[in-house]
């Protein structure tokens, strides 16, 4: 097997009659794997490290306090405006939703009662599919519009907050896909929720509201300078997925937990403040409207949330009645261990569906995938339309105790269907599938009227494979509802069976509520936002502890089997995703292990064909700022004037050293230990020059191991480097990146060679950041507006101070600091101030680093 030079890190080579695993090989690039998605390289990450160049501390330098003050005014002034308007979406795709339901189950409806007397139920289920199919075919349109709309969004988010760049995900256009895709496919009666599509839509909000612009209307543009930058954008994001849970579940605390446990690499007390008053901000807005639209009294606050569960309480009058007592918790840890079962094998089997949708329906043509949309329709249509006519007569004769308010004027017993059955009975089976899936939630939560075990059970099989083939199809699709729904059935069907068979006093409600918990949490694997959403829904704290108990034992259950549902979805993306730690054993690596050698730099002043020639040629989004260490520089400097400036630039830098060196030696004269003094002399001698008038820096040089190649600064990297040139040693002096490479080139930014660089012209900040968040390309330059010998000064405008690591750092520190700092590149820096190598996202996945650390043991 041939050594593996033409692989991406040189450290990889190997001895002779060594082999690699597949896995390697398929890591490394050698060999494809059809079988395993791996991570991708071209998904670029987003930088939440600022940038502390030239124009950023003229920036710093020009804020006073009363600036400063007014930043953050307009900063909580953009996170109440996205929180409001996060509410508002809210209410327009609940009155939406809900319009189209009620036309729809009203006409079915009564074609039902007709046809059931008449023999024309064939007609009926006609309407129900026209209905149906004609709603999920203009979701399905407008995901073909905008591919990134299709799904729940949540696998994007927690992609983007974990600090990947997904082309698309926060578009406007993506927005008004997936606002109004989602009231379609709702309303198409897809085992489909609108939560999700929710959060989405909110982190929509909180990316494009701060900006002020849009790429949808590129024309239309404010003069608004703020917010520029990723480190921004990633925050309102936090705020707006945070207000979209929040609006949804009517749970601002938990929605900021959400936006915690999910996503975000970065936090601080600061932006939780935020998170939560966006959060507040949109249950506010929601529940203001809400109510007072469905029950006209402006200002009651009765409907937080798009899915309210209503209130769990006893029966009045019934004082043996309880929610649930220390002996039922037995019950709900072994309901948790079966919803991670059950969560467990639905991640599998849409993980599997998914795998077969990403190699053989979405290669074909687009309508392929509307045609997949609308198979699944009808299929769903005919089993609901089918089991609804095959249900039980329940009696009724015991009402509800209470009236549990659903999202509007009506009480549960409204939603109660009687379809073949007589005046004093229902119909359990056509109760809980023809009807919104909240008011089925509602029926499994506090209807005092049993189901019979085989519906519960028909219910939950059928509603499991659905759900699991819906999830993936393209159209916006939330999967919180349908997994509540699932489980509420589940839990309803374990109380069913203590209550009835074995004559248990127990509260059926609270056995729903706890069988919604265990497989939500067996199939998201989420647990303190969670717990917190689930207990904000309900509005009831003594059902922490069960509801806690039951997410921990179901997270723990599924996750011996697979991940969670999101995670999965992540994977099959090949999204390079961190997860909040690495395993022990990767600290055997170190981070010269992982790094990155072939480098492809730029020097302080480089000329604009170079520039261009790299940027051309190469798609690495940064490129250290390096000058190199060779003994013949003094040669060139009398006459190139471009070598001359990067020598120069090189030795003012060490120079500065060596004067602060000799400054702490005089202070450290004044010691009374002679240790210190002695110390002091010693460094004196080495530091300073042996000769009067002997350069500094060729002292430094001339003890390296010179000679080096004489390559001029204004030539491109070769791919036909020898190994010497390749790796000789570069003084690192800082970062920056191809967006403001391009810029500078684009705006004309560079000196003749005749002129000093002082003559260049200066950007601002606001110059600087004015194209973001899309900055032009490389290939949108006018090369005869520039002469291919003019120089460009990076060093204004590059991150002169980087976060940086030592090639001995262990993998664990280099992956703390890398996720937590939300870093895009980390330069690996050695001793003496040289760059040996460079850490990516790519370089921390978990694929990557099983595969070094495979090869370390081979090594050993």
């Amino acid at each position: 097997m041939a050594c593996c030079g033409r692989c991406f890190c040189c450290q990889c080579c190997c001895r002779e009659g060594e082999t690699r695993t597949p896995e390697e090989l398929t890591i490394l690039g050698e060999i494809p794997d059809e079988e395993q998605i791996l991570p991708r390289k071209d998904y670029e990450s987003l930088d939440y490290d600022r940038c502390i160049s030239e124009p950023y501390v003229e920036v710093l330098e020009g804020m006073d306090n009363k600036k400063a003050k007014k930043y953050e005014a307009v900063h909580w002034m953009m996170v109440f405006a996205i929180g409001v308007t996060v509410g508002l979406l809210g209410l327009f795709v609940d009155f939406f939703v809900r319009l189209f339901n009620k036309l729809k189950f009203t006409v079915v409806g009564d074609s039902i009662e007709k046809c059931s007397d008449k023999g024309c139920l064939s007609l009926s289920l006609l309407e129900l599919l026209a209905f149906n199919m004609t709603f999920v075919f203009i979701a399905s349109v407008l995901v073909l519009i905008e591919p990134v709309a299709a799904g729940s969004g949540i696998p994007e988010i927690k992609s983007y907050l974990n600090g990947v760049k997904i082309p698309g995900i926060v578009r406007l256009r993506t927005f008004l896909c997936k606002a109004a895709g989602v009231l379609f496919s709702v309303a198409g009666g897809l085992f489909v929720g609108k939560e999700g599509p929710m959060i989405h839509s909110g982190a929509i909000v909180g990316a494009g509201l701060p900006q002020f612009q849009s790429i949808t209307f590129r024309k239309i543009k404010f003069d608004f300078p703020y917010f520029r930058s990723d480190r921004d954008k990633r925050d309102f994001v936090s705020a707006g997925a945070a207000a979209g849970v929040a609006a949804a579940f009517g749970a601002p605390i938990g929605g900021t937990l959400f936006s915690l446990e999910e996503g975000s690499s970065f936090w601080n007390q600061a932006l939780t403040w935020k998170v939560l008053f966006c959060s507040m901000s949109a249950t506010f807005t929601l529940n203001f409207f809400r109510s007072g639209i469905n029950f006209s009294k402006w200002g009651s606050f009765q409907l937080p949330g798009l899915l309210n569960f209503g209130e769990f309480k006893c029966p009045d009058g019934d004082k043996n009645c309880h929610l649930w007592t220390a002996v039922d918790l037995a019950f709900f840890v072994l309901m948790g261990v079966v919803g991670g079962l059950l969560g467990a094998l639905f991640n599998c089997m849409n993980k599997n569906l998914a795998k077969y949708r990403i190699r053989h329906i979405h290669p074909k043509a687009k309508f392929i995938r509307v045609l997949e949309s609308l198979l699944v329709t009808m299929v769903t249509t005919i089993v609901i339309f089918a089991a609804s006519m095959l249900g039980e007569c329940r009696d009724l004769s015991t009402p509800t105790a209470h009236n549990t308010t659903l999202a509007g004027s009506e009480d549960i017993n409204s939603t109660i269907r009687q379809f073949f059955c007589s005046n004093k009975t229902y119909n359990d089976m056509a109760t809980l599938f023809f009807n919104p899936q909240e008011a089925a939630i509602h029926q499994l939560f506090h209807q005092d009227g049993t189901f019979s075990p085989v519906t519960l059970s028909v219910f939950f099989f059928l509603y499991f494979l659905l759900a699991c083939w819906t999830y993936g199809v393209s159209v916006p699709s939330g999967l919180f509802v349908p997994s509540l729904l699932c489980g509420a059935a589940f839990g309803r069907l374990v109380a069913n069976v203590l209550k009835v068979k074995l004559g248990m006093d127990i509260y059926s409600g609270t056995f729903a509520l706890i069988g919604a918990a265990a497989f939500l949490g067996g199939v998201v694997r989420m647990t303190i936002s969670l717990t917190v959403i689930l207990i904000e829904s309900t509005n009831e704290i003594t059902y922490g502890l069960p509801i806690m108990i039951t997410l921990m034992v179901a997270k723990w259950t599924g996750d011996f089997f697979n991940k969670g549902i999101y995670d999965i979805h992540i994977q099959l993306r090949g999204v390079p995703l961190l997860e909040w730690e690495t395993e022990v054993e990767m600290d055997r690596l170190t981070a010269s292990d992982i790094m990155e050698t072939n480098l492809t730099y730029v020097y302080p002043h480089t000329r604009v064909q170079s520039l261009v020639s790299i940027l051309r040629t190469t798609v690495y989004h940064a490129f250290p700022v390096v000058t190199e260490n060779r003994q013949n520089e003094r040669d060139f400097m009398k006459g190139n004037i471009l070598i001359s400036n990067n020598i120069h630039f090189k030795k003012s830098s060490v120079v500065s050293r060596a004067g602060e060196q000799r400054r702490r030696c005089q202070s450290m004269k004044s010691y009374p230990s002679s240790e210190l003094r002695n110390v002091c002399d010693e460094q004196s001698a080495a530091v300073e020059p042996s000769e009067e008038g002997e350069d500094l820096l060729q002292q430094m040089l001339e003890r390296r191991h010179a000679p080096y190649p004489n390559l001029y600064p204004d030539q491109s990297p070769s791919e036909e480097w020898t190994m010497e040139e390749r790796f000789r040693p570069l003084t690192f002096h800082g970062l920056i990146l191809r967006s403001q490479l391009v810029n500078l080139l684009i705006r004309g930014v560079c000196y003749a060679e005749n002129q000093s660089s002082t003559n260049q012209p200066r950007l601002s900040y606001a110059e600087m950041t004015e194209d973001y968040p899309r900055y032009p390309d490389i290939h949108d330059l006018d090369l005869t507006l520039l002469s291919p010998r003019m120089i460009v000064d990076v060093t204004p405008y590059m991150n002169p101070c980087p976060y940086t690591v030592s090639p001995n750092a262990r993998i664990s520190q280099v992956f703390n600091l890398f996720r937590t700092m939300g870093l895009r590149h980390l330069p690996v820096v050695n001793a003496v101030g040289e760059i040996v190598g460079i850490i990516t996202r790519h370089n921390l996945t978990h694929e990557f680093l099983m595969a070094k650390l495979r090869q370390h043991y081979i090594t050993i």
